[in-house]
């Protein structure tokens, strides 16, 4: 029975999430000479579903692989990734301030998906649950999509925004999983957890 699991993420809000359901773990982050970055460049012609799933099992070989090398304990593995998709679009993490600004204008007024993924593994067992949830956008001034933009919120953001952030007042509605929509669904994630042992 695990005890434990290994986070393999730098997100804060996955490790309040986990915590609110009560599953100790512990960081297995990328070391300097790794380029975590680069398993989530895109592939042309990849749909956003295809590319949350590949994304997040490539994170969970890396980490899987990093827990080996480094000679910790046996423990299941949990890795995640949130991708943004306006129709067939993948609106990823932006680049700088413009491109979230960008980003916003593409979503304002509109409904988009946010696609998240969780993977849990141990040793050559994998286990994979995909949350979809869609978001609607209210229409807003674009000076408010300005400041939002400049204020570095939407740095690290799939779809450059954040739910739990000032950018809730613009959502006029959601359907699907909110703890999903963070970056974590809790629900698929107690699932995949039982299913490796552990207790939630």
């Amino acid at each position: 029975m695990a005890e434990f699991i290994y986070l393999a993420s730098q997100s804060p809000r996955r490790r309040q999430l986990l915590e609110q359901i009560g599953v100790w773990h512990e960081l297995l982050l990328p070391g300097a000479d790794e380029d975590a970055e680069a398993l989530e460049a895109e592939r042309e012609g990849e749909s956003p579903d295809a590319y949350v799933q590949r994304v997040t099992l490539a994170k969970l070989d890396a980490a899987l692989a990093r827990r080996q090398r480094r000679g910790l304990p046996v423990a299941p593995v949990l890795c995640s990734d949130t991708t943004v998709a306006l129709g067939s679009r993948i609106l990823g993490k932006p680049r700088d301030a413009d491109d979230a600004l960008a980003t916003l204008r593409c979503l304002n007024g509109q409904e988009h998906r946010v696609l998240t993924a969780v993977a849990v593994g141990e040793g050559a067992r994998r286990a994979l649950r995909v949350s979809v949830s869609t978001v609607r956008f209210a229409t807003v001034d674009d000076e408010a999509l300005r400041r939002y933009a400049a204020s570095g919120e939407p740095m690290g953001k799939a779809g450059a925004y954040a739910i739990q952030s000032q950018a809730a007042a613009w959502i006029s509605h959601i359907a699907g999983s909110y703890s999903g929509i963070m970056g974590l669904p809790l629900h698929e994630t107690a699932q995949l957890l039982a299913d490796f042992g552990l207790k939630v």
